[in-house]
């Protein structure tokens, strides 16, 4: 790792001039502004959000530990894979699940390099719309910039309910453990959603000066559960041969003509557990020394996840059993009836349960406040209706208290439709991974491109160098692959309940997007490079 970090942390700018070590002077950025000193406010965050036009209204109080605690816990990829792998099953198979890790983990690395590049030159909660605005070419900087920041909340948003509905799954998965007689309905699930968003909302309104201690405490128990799981499976469970987890690629009800052609929509399960190291992007303003510890600990909490994953998928997949009866468990879960089968007791099948629903509630306290600091970000550049109400900062608590609000509203809301339909509900929370990867592939787009146009980029205190532009064109591939197959259903003949309704639904957000900003934002949306100092 830290030769890596030598590699790629170059102290000093990075542009994609003609010469692309060359380093911008202090003359070309404004001397800093002369606001009162803020907690955390290091001079290089004050040179920063100078540079950007913007003013400091959050408290910085993450350092470097608690930073990568917080991204850590957002990505939570060992948990999240662990929840949610029945795609990859019922299409692929073991083998396919486990290959396809592999090969979203090599295309999501050249990705994450790219948004940590990115955060060092602009460290700001917007992320990816703001950074489209800088560097997409200047005819298209509006409106591109606009999609993003849409793309961008719509994704962010679909996360947190995703989160929440799988906590509430979850919580009814122990009730079947516990009652083999209760059977799951439809309205309980959304009563267990709504609980949750209010629940994990008010922390993250009343304990947000306690957050960076609670991502501490998150990431060190994001690790040290990982353990007591894995020993119990291995231990206890009965084993698949080697052959079987490595090598034999199957349908199971999927009915794809091909495997080959199974595994490629099943590594949707994958590519959902590896993405969101943009997040700690989005809590840029509330970290010291932003331009620097932002990157470092985007890289060092994808790089931690990366053997706690690949640990916990081959014990899960030697330790599966029979797969049918997995996918087909009662429980909604595959992950549960892994446990029950390795430990046959109630009571260590729901005390493993009860350790994984507690890491989730975890990841979705984080996952819900980086998404209420995207959206207040895009709304300070007045991006979204009522951006005046979603962008106020509670005086007292230093928080986007009303953009968190609006988080907690958005899931609840969404939730409702699952009373009538799991359908629709399941539709909106496909989106994603299609609606991030597209943030990433227009973001990462618009740095490559200044980089082939040979035109200068902003200062990067953490920079790819030399590689900047291989690196930059090799995630836009992956960003590019993601997309296209985050939009496949699951099975080839797919009935309503199994087709993927995110297609209609992107093009439909993007429809509703398209009306607002010809009605709307084009009028008052200036997008951040409006206000960037260079």
């Amino acid at each position: 790792m830290e030769g890596m970090q030598k590699g790629f942390e170059l102290q000093g700018a990075v542009t994609a001039g003609m010469d692309e070590s060359k380093e911008l002077s202090g003359s070309d950025i404004d001397p800093p502004n002369t606001a009162p000193a803020v907690h955390g406010f290091t001079e290089n965050d004050r040179r920063d959000m100078h540079r950007m036009g913007k003013n400091q209204e959050l408290m910085r109080n993450f350092r470097l530990i608690s930073t990568v605690g917080f991204t850590t816990c957002v990505m939570g990829t060992w948990e999240i894979l662990l929840t949610a792998n029945t795609q990859g099953l019922i299409a692929g198979g073991m083998a396919g699940l486990f290959w396809s890790l592999c090969w979203c983990y090599v295309g999501q690395t050249f990705i994450v390099l790219s948004l940590a590049e990115m955060a060092s030159m602009a460290p700001t909660a917007g992320g990816q719309y703001h950074w489209v605005s800088e560097f997409a070419p200047r005819k298209y900087q509006k409106w591109m910039s606009y999609t993003s920041g849409w793309l961008a909340t719509l994704s962010w948003q679909s996360i947190v309910a995703a989160d929440c509905y799988i906590v509430g799954g979850i919580v009814q998965g122990l009730i079947v453990v516990a009652d083999p007689n209760y059977v799951p309905e439809r309205w309980q699930a959304t009563l267990l959603i709504i609980a949750s968003a209010i629940g994990i909302g008010l922390f993250n309104i009343y304990g947000a000066k306690h957050l960076p201690l609670a991502e501490g405490i998150f990431a060190t128990f994001h690790v040290f559960a990982f353990f007591p799981v894995i020993a119990v499976l291995w231990a206890m469970a009965p084993k698949q041969s080697a052959r079987a987890v490595f090598v034999e690629f199957t349908d199971n009800g999927a009915g794809w003509p091909t495997n080959a052609w199974a595994v490629m929509v099943g590594q949707v399960s994958s590519m959902f557990a590896v993405i969101g190291s943009d997040s700690v992007a989005h809590i840029s303003e509330e970290i010291e020394d932003a331009g620097v510890i932002v990157p470092r600990g985007m890289m060092w909490a994808f790089l931690l996840n990366i053997p706690l994953t690949f640990g916990l998928l081959l014990t899960y997949l030697f330790c599966i059993g029979d797969v049918t009866e997995a996918l087909g468990s009662t429980t909604g879960y595959p992950f549960i009836y892994v446990f029950s089968n390795a430990t046959q007791s109630r009571g260590g099948t729901i005390a493993l349960v009860v350790v994984v629903l507690l890491l989730l509630i975890m990841i979705t306290i984080s996952s819900l406040a980086s998404s209420s600091r995207q959206i207040w970000a895009f709304s300070r550049d007045r991006g979204l209706p009522f951006s005046g109400w979603l962008s106020h900062v509670h005086p007292s608590l230093q928080i986007p208290a009303n953009s968190i609000i609006f988080t907690c509203l958005y899931t609840i809301l969404l939730s409702l439709i699952n009373i009538g339909s799991s359908v629709g509900f399941n539709a909106v929370l496909s989106l994603t991974s299609s609606a991030l990867m597209a943030t990433y592939l227009i973001s990462i787009g618009s740095v490559t491109y200044k980089r082939l146009t040979r035109q200068p980029l902003p200062t990067a205190r953490w920079s790819l160098g030399r590689y900047g532009l291989l690196v930059n064109c090799l995630a836009c591939l992956y960003a590019f692959w993601a997309f296209f197959w985050s939009f496949w259903p699951n099975s080839y003949q797919p009935t309503v309940q199994m087709f993927n309704w995110s297609s209609v639904l992107f093009s439909g957000v993007m429809i509703i997007a398209a009306l607002v900003y010809v009605f709307w934002a084009r009028k008052v949306y200036e997008g951040p490079v409006a206000k960037v100092r260079w």
